[in-house]
């Protein structure tokens, strides 16, 4: 069983997870930061990719294929398969999007599995802020066939506030009435760190600020 902790100390190792002074999209200042365009060596997306195949495998999720949104959910998702095959002896298909339909050749918008009808598929992806990339795959697959999302698989869920008082995925959550499977929360980096810790301390300082409320809150 491959715990949270040793997620974390891994993104930590890659230079995923980092802390100091950063600034968010949003323009939040926040004191630390996951950059999942850091893993760079096969080495590193192996072992993502078994840490994504032991999260789909304890969900319990009925799925026909995976998909992975360009750009960054395309390694995710081939490693994420790769891995189901490997240790959990599930062969399964994978998917992802063209950032640019292709007019020649095969065509179309889709590399991979072709979707069609009735197939339950699950998203993978890295970090989700707003749930934009989220929204747009949906979208994208809906016009490739009706097909059902089942569930989305990220890294990590930094727990935070959009634009409402929900976080992006509890709002994915409710509107889009999906199951979303977070690696780890920064709950659990926070509960890493030792008492007394300056890190520590900031990320709480941090959540205070700019947590979200809690489903059923």
């Amino acid at each position: 069983m491959m715990g949270k902790a040793d997620f974390i100390q891994f993104m930590m190792d890659a230079g995923v997870l980092t802390f100091g002074d950063f600034i968010t999209k949003s323009g939040r200042k926040t004191p630390y930061f996951i950059n999942t365009g850091n893993y760079k060596t096969g080495a590193q997306i192996s072992k993502l990719g078994d840490y994504y195949a032991e999260a789909i495998a304890a969900s319990g999720a009925r799925f026909d294929a995976l998909f992975g949104p360009a750009y960054k959910g395309i390694p995710l998702s081939v490693a994420a398969a790769s891995s189901l095959y490997r240790n959990h002896g599930r062969d399964v298909p994978y998917c992802f999007n063209r950032k640019e339909i292709k007019d020649h050749g095969e065509g179309g918008a889709i590399v991979g599995y072709q979707p069609s009808a009735g197939d339950r598929l699950i998203i993978i992806e890295d970090v989700v802020t707003a749930g934009t990339a989220v929204r747009e795959s949906i979208t994208l697959l809906s016009k490739i066939a009706p097909v059902k999302i089942e569930a989305l698989f990220v890294s990590a869920d930094r727990m935070e506030r959009g634009t409402g008082e929900l976080s992006a995925l509890d709002e994915l959550r409710q509107t889009l009435n999906i199951k979303v499977y977070p690696i780890i929360t920064v709950r659990d980096i926070i509960d890493t760190l030792p008492d007394g810790d300056g890190r520590k301390l900031k990320m709480e300082e941090y959540l205070v600020s700019y947590g979200a409320k809690q489903v059923g809150t």
